[in-house]
């Protein structure tokens, strides 16, 4: 009797183990485990190529493929705002597009409907530089972008260089054709003055 309860028990540790093993073989090693996550531990999935789509419909599709950190910028480097994004087109996108961390930030540079696409982002050429002690080159950059390089102290006098006397209203749609005082010069809190045309208007 004592032998036949020695067997039962051997074989009911035999059949315990040979589970456990059954359960834990995946067939895989941790490493090597598939489960679209980044190295860091994020989640990642695929960004879809979204140049050429309106600017809405590729923040949606970004969206909808788990990327949450979306911004855009004006590609033409006016620093305009891109209050309504269905009147702008996506000229290029950052990062390019591939398997992606979800937590990556998504930039587009757009245009509007109405315009064509630079070669190249002018952004970062025409973008917004702090103009510390020294006057910047603000000839064909914006007045908006101008205004946001100087100072916040600096007194500011923006003509219409056409000398219609119109007012310059949306500085973002304005580009400077002369200065003063001139780039290079040191500012020390002198006023600055711009003339400007509208983007659609040569310089006289």
């Amino acid at each position: 009797m004592r032998t036949r309860s020695v067997l039962t028990l051997l074989a009911a540790a035999a059949l315990l183990t040979l589970t456990a093993c059954e359960g834990a073989d995946t067939g895989a090693k941790p490493s090597q485990v598939k489960d679209g996550r980044g190295k860091d531990g994020s989640d990642t999935a695929v960004l879809p190529d979204l140049v050429g789509k309106g600017l809405q419909s590729a923040q949606d599709q970004a969206q909808a493929a788990g990327f949450r950190r979306l911004a855009s910028h004006d590609a033409l480097g006016r620093g305009r705002t891109q209050a309504f994004d269905r009147n702008w087109k996506v000229c290029s996108q950052t990062p390019a597009p591939g398997t992606r961390p979800t937590n990556t930030k998504v930039d587009f540079g757009a245009v509007k409907l109405t315009e064509d696409c630079p070669a190249k982002d002018e952004s970062g050429e025409r973008g917004p530089t702090q103009a510390g002690g020294t006057m910047p080159a603000f000839t064909g950059k914006s007045v908006k972008v101008a205004r946001e390089a100087l100072d916040r102290s600096t007194s500011l006098t923006v003509k219409d260089a056409s000398g219609s006397g119109r007012m310059v209203l949306v500085e973002s749609n304005w580009q400077v054709c002369a200065q003063d005082p001139a780039a290079g010069a040191k500012l020390d809190g002198r006023p600055v003055r711009l003339e400007a045309v509208k983007f659609s208007e040569s310089c006289p």
